[in-house]
């Protein structure tokens, strides 16, 4: 009777996430009988994979689910893409309607679909962690959570393996990351404050994804998120790693990575040549690099105008307080 109970409790408490869900996706609903014989035994995995429905853009399928299960808002999932609210609240919109208009339901897929929709599935527990990586330890927390019960679910993907790994090691370093509320720079962090066994554990995992044929961009960021965590570090393996992982995803927030990369290897003019070519002027992390850059090429008046403009688009208190540290010390040389 007490099994019988709690699997009761278990279905209403389903139907309700159900029910609730489809509302905000403004979408068919689905009984639970309609998926009893889940492929899925995480519940929260499984709404991911049901958000994900390939017949959007990805890009939508990624805000959406974001917006829906991720509790983020608009203003985080535009950061997160950075484009602008308004931009990110049409983006919504429109899939909103196209599930709508083409009576996309809000079901489980079976288990042989479920490769379609990793990808998106991949990049919404990403964004989630990437968020908790800030400051939000719940939700970087439960993106690990996700990506563990990813692996158990589809354990031959490398990817997943990759993503896991890439977690894992960076949030190893997080009771360092922050000192007296400010943001620590990787080179001036306490590590004997990492957690070396979950370091650990991310070398297993991309061992893991690496024998699986993982050559991905979640196992390329992976290689190098443990090539950071080495000592001293190798720039210049750095620099290549992060120019491949350009190659693959064509993403100019990695050749920003790059630009620091060649910067600690000793070619700052370079690096700042390939920062001042990207289109990221929405992305704060562009003109705080571009600030230290100019920092070190004895540009200083230059250097205070990129921190100024880092200021106004920054979100978090930590590294708010982090460039406000060094426009004051600009101020004094």
């Amino acid at each position: 009777m007490t099994t019988a109970r709690n699997r009761a409790i278990d279905r209403i408490r389903r139907e309700q996430t159900l029910a609730e869900k489809t509302r905000l996706l403004e979408v068919t609903a689905t009984t639970e009988d309609e998926v009893l014989d889940r492929a899925i035994p995480d519940e929260r995995l499984e709404l991911l994979f049901t958000c994900c429905h390939p017949a959007l853009a990805l890009d939508g399928q990624v805000a959406l689910t974001l917006r829906t299960l991720g509790g983020l808002t608009t203003e985080e999932i535009a950061r997160a893409f950075l484009v602008p609210d308004e931009t990110m609240k049409k983006r919504l919109a429109r899939a909103k309607n196209k599930i709508k208009a083409a009576g996309i339901p809000f079901r489980v897929p079976p288990a042989h679909l479920l490769p379609d929709r990793l990808a998106a599935v991949l990049a919404v527990v990403y964004l989630i962690f990437n968020e908790g990586y800030g400051g939000r330890g719940d939700l970087a927390a439960e993106a690990i959570r996700l990506g563990r019960a990813l692996a158990e679910l589809m354990p031959d993907e490398p990817e997943i393996h990759g993503l896991l790994a890439l977690m894992l090691v960076n949030d190893a370093r997080r009771d360092a990351r922050f000192a007296d509320g400010a943001i620590v720079l990787l080179a001036d962090q306490d590590r004997s404050l990492w957690d070396t066994a979950q370091i650990a554990e991310g070398r297993t995992r991309l061992d893991r994804a690496l024998a699986l044929g993982g050559r991905g961009s979640y196992a390329l960021q992976a290689a190098i998120a443990i090539l950071h965590s080495e000592e001293p570090q190798d720039w210049p393996q750095l620099a290549a790693l992060y120019g491949e992982l350009a190659r693959v995803t064509g993403s100019p927030v990695v050749e920003l990575n790059r630009a620091a990369a060649l910067a600690e290897a000793g070619d700052t003019e370079e690096a700042l040549a390939l920062v001042e070519g990207l289109e990221l002027d929405r992305y704060h992390y562009l003109h705080s690099t571009r600030g230290e850059l100019l920092r070190r090429l004895d540009r200083v008046e230059d250097a205070r105008a990129a921190y100024d403009r880092a200021l106004e688009l920054v979100h978090s208190d930590a590294e708010r307080r982090f460039l406000e540290q060094r426009l004051a010390d600009l101020r004094q040389q």
